[in-house]
């Protein structure tokens, strides 16, 4: 049968068999079916021994990968707050700062002390969002897609390093001793503004860092992706852990 047209600018999908709520999977390709050109790389170095560097690198490459605009659009909500907060602790203090200079000692106290307490209260805010709410989460992305309904798609990805047991530590990392890069997946397919749940899935799996860089710290990317792909494929289908 020939895929429908589009509606509205929304991708065109090819016609699937209907299914229950519990079953429901994406109509639009997952990671695997879209690779990379190879045009499109660039070569990715790192510090083996830094894992600030590892972790950082795996992030950019795992941001890169997921938003391109066949896969999912990226939400920068916890930038933007994180970046809002910021903000508005540096301009509070530059202006209690100039308006101390400019006003006389005595009679700027009680501007200063507001503007000190404001800031205190923003960049606590910002602290507090960072570690409760954003937490480890270093993706958020979603797509809406056509198929007799419009359906919504979220990803939400969190990351973190699980450090070598103090047992296997050793001065070179290698495929036993290299630190981990741990991912938490957790992916939401609904319809109707989201007040109907059609699919949800989680899964959590960790790799080491050494299965993806070498001992010069070059990052075999096609196998990082390979991987993500498939994290992310089995969780749209359901099969997450």
């Amino acid at each position: 049968m020939a895929p429908r047209k589009d509606v509205k600018g929304l991708a065109p999908v090819p016609s699937t068999p209907a299914r229950s709520p519990s079953s429901a999977v994406s109509p639009l390709p997952g990671p695997l079916s879209t690779s990379v050109p190879l045009e499109e790389r660039e070569v990715i170095k790192v510090n083996n021994y830094n894992t600030s560097e590892l972790k950082n690198a795996c992030d950019d490459a795992l941001k890169r990968y997921l938003s391109r605009p066949v896969l999912f659009k990226q939400i920068h909500l916890h930038t933007d707050v994180r970046l809002v907060l910021g903000w508005a602790g540096v301009f509070t203090a530059a202006a209690t700062g100039l308006y101390g200079w400019k006003t006389d000692f005595e009679k700027s106290k009680p501007g200063v002390w507001v503007g000190f307490i404001l800031y205190l209260v923003l960049t606590s805010l910002q602290t507090l969002y960072s570690y409760f709410v954003e937490g480890d989460t270093i993706f958020v992305g979603r797509r809406k897609t056509f198929s007799k309904r419009i359906m919504t798609e979220r990803i939400t990805i969190s990351s973190r390093t699980v450090p070598v047991p103090s047992s296997g530590l050793s001065l070179k990392p290698s495929p036993t001793n290299s630190p981990s890069y741990s991912l938490s997946i957790n992916y939401v397919q609904s319809t109707s503004g989201g007040k109907s749940l059609l699919a949800k899935g989680r899964t959590h799996e960790a790799k080491h860092y050494s299965a993806f860089f070498d001992e010069k710290g070059v990052m075999a990317q096609e196998v990082f992706e390979r991987w993500i792909g498939e994290l992310v494929e089995a969780v749209m289908e359901g099969k997450g852990a």
